[in-house]
């Protein structure tokens, strides 16, 4: 059973657009991604360790438990 032309043209008009929609939208992707903050630093856990050790020697010296 053949294809009728008219059919034919509409699948391969949907497949363009599809095809030029994905393209789009890497485009617009790779662009974003070109403009995207780089990241930061990871964070020390030495420091983040001394900085708790350091608000828990606080917390004991205002409550007095330290003498």
């Amino acid at each position: 059973m053949p294809i009728k032309p008219q059919i034919l043209a509409a699948i391969s008009g949907a497949i363009s657009a599809y095809l030029a929609e994905e393209e789009a939208l890497l485009a617009q992707q790779a662009t974003a991604a070109a403009y995207a903050p780089p990241p930061g630093p990871p964070p020390s856990f030495w420091g983040v360790a001394g900085r708790q050790w350091t608000m828990q020697m606080r917390l004991l010296a205002q409550r007095r438990s330290l003498k």
